[in-house]
């Protein structure tokens, strides 16, 4: 699929880049999302949250001064009608500078909900140290994709968890076209808001190599019923819209991740649960591990809360990294 001839063309196209001073460039991709042929509820979970797969452009912009040093930007495959929310945008963090030109593994990293998404730059910063291309997408109304007074309630608020889903996924086919990427090794890591994300997504089909999911899991309609903070001030904000019991639940179901689950290549996501979370509780996470079959080794289970856990910061950012996806041979050329 990638010969080594084109993965060297990348790379040299990287340096030149830089070496010029380049700016800007423009590529062309083609999403290879594979939901074709899916019975049962899945199927008609996938029915929901699918798109039309097709050709489209990703913007590359080098920026100076930045903690990042690339924004990339493409088009969401759901439409809103609102160009800023439907652009979406990656925060580009480069590996160190020993690494710079070599084929390096990627890692898309999905924020959390607060605005300034504090976990989802720590994240990306220090897989970038750890000799990583990271890659911090902004979700619907974050960022670059914000703004000023709007709020997704309601239906608005299905319609930004469907768009989120498939530019996460969407994301991992622009990823694969950039310089100094190995197409055959990318990951996905997800926090909180971006955990439930990216269990959506690891269920979509079988495009990401791994994925790691963290302070997330599944039961969305048991999560807003018992859930604290975060999640009660989202139960009350969609109660305020018309959403609650049944109501609620039917919304939810849409982009519920157990309905999903048993498409996820267990071997091959892990998930990091705090046991005295009362944000997601561990019955929610529990209920994800076994609807997805996640082997026990996969489900890291540490003290703490939705918030304190970010103690273990260092020994999970080292778990993701030596869980990455072992490079896969070429695919043989008829």
């Amino acid at each position: 699929m990638f010969p080594s001839n084109l993965i060297s063309a990348g790379v040299m196209l990287w340096l030149l880049s830089a070496a010029c001073g380049m700016t800007a460039e423009v590529l062309t991709a083609r999403d290879s999302l594979d939901t074709a042929a899916v019975m049962g509820d899945a199927g008609a979970a996938l029915s929901g949250l699918r798109w039309e797969p097709g050709e489209f452009s990703i913007e590359l912009a080098e920026v100076a001064n930045e903690q990042h040093q690339a924004v990339v930007r493409f088009a969401s495959p759901i439409s809103t009608g609102d160009e800023v929310i439907d652009r979406v945008a990656l925060l580009w963090h480069r590996p160190e500078v020993e690494h710079f030109g070599e084929i390096r593994p990627a890692i898309v990293v999905v924020h959390e909900s607060g605005s300034a998404m504090p976990v989802g730059k720590l994240f990306a910063r220090a897989f970038a140290a750890k000799g990583v291309h990271s890659f911090l997408i902004q979700l619907p109304h974050y960022g670059l994709r914000h703004r000023e007074g709007i709020r997704p309630d309601g239906e608005q608020f299905l319609t930004t968890m469907r768009q989120a889903i498939a530019d996460v996924r969407r994301a991992r086919d622009v990823v694969a076209r950039l310089p100094g990427v190995d197409p055959r090794r990318i990951a996905l890591q997800g926090t909180s808001l971006g955990g439930f994300v990216s269990a959506t997504v690891a269920g979509l089909d079988q495009g990401y190599d791994a994925t790691f999911i963290m302070l997330a899991g599944g039961d969305l309609a048991s999560l807003l019923q018992n859930g604290e903070k975060e999640a009660a001030q989202l139960r009350e904000r969609l109660r305020q819209a018309g959403y609650s019991g049944d109501r609620l639940a039917r919304l939810l179901d849409t982009i519920e991740p157990l309905r999903l689950a048993s498409r996820i290549a267990s071997d091959r996501m892990w998930l990091y649960t705090a046991d005295q979370d009362r944000v997601v509780p561990l019955a929610n996470a529990l209920a994800l591990k076994q609807a997805a079959n996640l082997p026990d080794a996969n489900h890291v289970r540490v003290w703490g809360d939705h918030t304190s856990t970010i103690v273990f910061f260092p020994v999970i950012v080292q778990h993701v990294i030596d869980h990455l996806p072992e490079t896969k041979p070429p695919t043989k050329q008829p």
